[in-house]
């Protein structure tokens, strides 16, 4: 239930606080957020299978993050950015339809 709390207040802060992006930072949020959508729907799954700890979330949470951002960071260094963002993308693309699936059959025996 925490993950799913977060991760409506945050949705909420975004759009009442219309936060601004540095133009150097603008490359790496999508990867950050979707690598903090990965950590969100494993901490659901986690809940619904029992086996939920809030130090495991925070620092899963945390890494994936920064992970996917240095990998991002490196591709750039390489200039290869573009086909490691796309790597990071479909990696955790998979992970979280993967949670999500999981989420579904728990909640719905199907």
């Amino acid at each position: 239930m925490i993950p799913a709390l977060g991760l409506i207040v945050g949705i909420a802060l975004g759009i009442f606080l219309d936060p601004s992006v540095p133009v150097w930072l603008q490359p790496y949020l999508p990867i950050a957020v979707i690598a903090a959508l990965d950590a969100v729907f494993g901490g659901i799954r986690a809940v619904l299978d029992g086996i939920f700890n809030d130090k495991v979330f925070v620092i899963s949470f945390l890494s994936n993050v920064v992970v996917a951002a240095l990998i991002v960071f490196l591709g750039d260094q390489l200039g290869v950015g573009s086909q490691l963002s796309t790597g990071v993308v479909v990696v955790l693309g998979i992970r979280i339809f993967s949670n999500v699936a999981s989420i579904r059959r728990h909640l719905f025996h199907a």
